[in-house]
């Protein structure tokens, strides 16, 4: 039997007793526990082969060594420890474990109080979980040399760096020196080259990014890009961090063809309220010619009964988004809003609710190069009140009033008044409701600027009736395999609304409204106050509906309604609009939801049974049978107007490259309306993508875009951005590292 002895052993400053321990066959490991804790309130274990070492001074121990103190663990062939500096040194095999990173080197020095120190020619691994998503984040490298500067806290020399599993170094960065700051989550690189694919493809003396996806200062990955107007560009963000709840991007965007534009981005967010700022600025467009600009002030305020919001937008020409922006929700505005609005809502009578809104409003006009767009009345100011206040002796009351000025610089102006009361009495049972409904509608007009002779004060008043009734039936079925409660709900609604004269009454904010099923519902066929329809009129409709039984949501619709008139139409929008001479509408009809397991659908049409054709027609279907796989197909048709067809698709072509398209297409015009195709490659570290994008800014007009974007994950991205752009042309677009939600199985339970 051999004997092994241990004099004294002194662990972190706490004494053990000298004595001698045995083991009972050669080779055997040793270990020893501290017998009290340190400062820090953290237990130190120590086993290894062989441990000897001097009380309160050093503990040496030898082969199999491993050291624990609370979740830090050291390995190695050999360790000592000395009790008054609390300093580890470490050799052979090393490998030390803490806070989510496993670092190994031949050799370590390490203060464990402080932690702080240093291992040679280490290889690491960090792991982390985002603040931001939830997701781990694991990064690794080798390094010439490794100093720990405190928890969380490292800086490598001559290092290399990548989020890639082990053994697949797809994208790496060099770094002559290289900080990782885990506290405040951001990593800060010296002389760094970022290799993709073995080869170079980004170099700077400087680069910060966050190591958690946080928000942090400094430049921003590069933008890349090229479009038919303005030729290759590039832009460099640079965003500060304000605070948690601020932050501010300024970002230089170089075209080729016009120069350089500087745009800058602030925004806010505070317990009760929230906006953003956006500047851009081309001191000389060298296409165009004279400087060019834009500006957009948006604030919104909420707090308790008060409300409040303001929104000022401006550029210097009518062409400027379709020269400089390539998002076509821009490059179609006409109108470009200059408002700001206050609101207080309080309560009245027990549940009553009153409200009052101040608005000041008016727009830039951006003209088409094809069509002429009119000027906007602007409202300078605009006041509304409501009240309303339910279950007075089973009656429900509302009062509606305005007041708006109305300004134009070369039409008729003036001053409308509003005043709009009602009464309705609500008649509740088992699956049934009549709502019999009263109100008043009193307008005053005094108009200045007028033609001569014409009348300056006007007054309207009118009577609404409308009685709105329905019945609610319910039965069990069955289809596609799947259980539902069934609904048949028939409704039919009353209007009554005499003729008065308005001929003489400008038009300041008013149009015809849109037939649709929203509106065969409504009491005025008008938008806006300056025309009020005559009405003797009934709308029938029928619904049906399939709920899921356990949920009660609703899993697929059906409707139809038409309306029909019980006098001829007197009152239209001006003298050149013709009245309506037919006692029936057209008829309304519409579906929408999922009509098997992967497939939705929703269509709604239109059809004139005098003319015995459609007037209107759209039709969308989308098959997703699983993440990152869609297909949207959709038809759109309005007779004289438009004719379109509608495609586009996220899939997957083979294990890694998927595919990504849209085709909007005019039949009418023998057109392309919008147009996008590209791919995107998933590996298991970084995703690539390019994305062409083709659409019609005005007749005979096109702007192109192309995306280039590579995605290092858990880095960064270098490149053009493409991910708005898909998701706004590709419904049901997922991007390649976000899953859905798990328990979404595509069935009608999913209801």
């Amino acid at each position: 039997m051999s004997v092994l002895t241990i004099r004294v052993a002194a662990l972190a400053g706490w004494l053990f007793a000298a004595g001698q321990l045995a083991a009972q066959e050669p080779g055997l490991r040793l270990s020893t526990t501290a017998q009290r804790s340190s400062a820090a309130g953290l237990p130190t274990s120590l086993s290894a082969r062989r441990i000897d070492g001097v009380a309160d001074k050093e503990t040496i121990a030898e082969g199999d060594v491993l050291l624990r103190r609370g979740n830090r663990s050291i390995a190695a062939d050999w360790l000592r420890f000395s009790s008054e500096s609390e300093e580890v040194e470490a050799k052979g095999n090393v490998r030390l474990e803490q806070e989510g990173a496993v670092i190994t080197g031949p050799g370590l020095r390490l203060r464990t109080a402080e932690s702080i120190g240093s291992i040679e020619s280490p290889a690491y691994t960090i792991t982390s979980k985002s603040r931001a998503d939830g997701q781990t984040i694991s990064a690794r490298g080798e390094a010439s040399r490794m100093d720990i500067e405190g928890e969380g806290l490292y800086r490598l020399i001559d290092a290399t760096f990548t989020t890639c599993v082990p053994g697949d170094d797809s994208w790496y960065m060099q770094v002559g020196e290289l900080s990782l700051d885990y506290g405040r989550e951001v990593g800060t690189a010296r002389w760094a080259t970022v290799h993709f694919l073995g080869t170079p493809i980004l170099t700077t003396p400087y680069l910060d990014f966050s190591l958690n996806r946080q928000r942090k200062s400094g430049f921003l990955s590069p933008t890349l890009g090229t479009s038919g107007k303005n030729g290759p560009e590039v832009s460099l963000p640079y965003y500060l961090n304000l605070a948690p709840n601020r932050d501010l991007t300024v970002t230089p965007r170089y075209m080729a063809k016009r120069g350089l534009i500087v745009g800058s981005e602030f925004r806010y967010l505070e317990p009760s309220s929230r906006g953003n700022a956006r500047i851009e600025y081309l001191p000389e467009d060298q296409v165009r010619g004279g400087r060019r600009s834009a500006i957009s002030l948006v604030h919104g305020f909420d707090s308790g009964p008060y409300s409040g919001g303001l929104s000022l937008n401006k550029v210097s020409d009518s062409d400027y988004f379709r020269d400089l922006s390539s998002r076509v929700n821009f490059v179609s505005q006409t109108y470009l809003p200059r408002e700001g609005f206050a609101g207080y809502t309080g309560t009245w009578w027990g549940d009553g609710i009153w409200s009052a809104n101040l608005r000041a409003q008016s727009f830039q006009t951006l003209q088409l190069p094809d069509v002429f767009v009119p000027t906007q009345y602007s409202r300078l100011p605009q006041l509304r009140m409501a009240a309303s206040r339910p279950d007075i002796h089973g009656t429900d009351f509302n009062i509606n009033g305005e007041m708006v000025d109305f300004h134009h610089p070369t039409q008729v102006r003036g001053v409308r008044t509003t005043f709009n009361p009602s009464l309705a009495i609500p008649l509740l049972a088992s699956g049934a409701f009549v709502t019999p409904k009263i109100g008043l509608h009193s307008t005053t007009y005094n108009l200045s600027n007028a033609a001569a002779g014409a009348n300056t004060s006007i007054q309207r008043s009118l009577p609404v009736f409308s009685v709105d009734s329905g019945l609610v039936f319910e039965r069990n079925s069955a289809y596609f395999g799947q259980s539902f409660q069934q609904t048949l709900e028939p409704r039919a609604y009353y209007l009554y609304v005499p003729y008065k004269d308005q001929r003489q009454i400008p038009l300041f904010d008013t149009a015809a409204s849109d037939f649709n099923y929203a509106q065969i519902f409504s009491e005025n066929g008008f938008t806006g106050g300056d025309r009020i329809n005559d009405a003797n009129q009934v709308t029938l409709a029928l619904t049906s509906r399939l709920l899921a039984p356990s949920s009660g949501q609703e899993a697929f619709r059906a409707t139809i309604a038409q309306r029909y008139y019980f006098a001829r139409q007197q009152v239209t929008l001006d003298p050149a609009s013709s009245p309506r001479d037919f006692f029936s509408s057209d008829w309304l009809a519409s579906v929408a939801g999922r009509v098997a397991p992967r497939w939705t659908l929703e269509g709604a049409t239109q059809y004139s049974s005098r003319e015995s054709r459609v007037e209107r027609l759209t039709v969308a279907t989308r098959y997703q049978p699983e993440v990152h796989k869609t297909l949207n197909l959709s038809y759109r048709f309005l007779r004289d107007q438009f004719r379109q067809v509608d495609v586009s698709s996220q899939w997957p072509l083979t294990g890694k490259v998927y595919g990504v398209g849209r085709y909007n297409y005019s039949i009418r015009d023998h057109r392309v309306v919008e147009g996008m195709a590209g791919f995107e490659y998933n590996d298991d570290c970084w995703i690539g993508r390019i994305v062409i994008q083709r659409f019609a800014a005005a007749a005979g007009i096109a702007t192109h875009a192309v995306f280039l974007q590579l995605e290092l994950k858990g880095f960064s991205q270098i490149g053009s951005n493409p991910l708005e752009a898909l998701k706004r042309n590709i419904p049901g677009y997922t991007r390649l590292n976000q899953t859905l939600n798990p328990g979404r199985t595509g069935d009608y339970d999913d209801y």
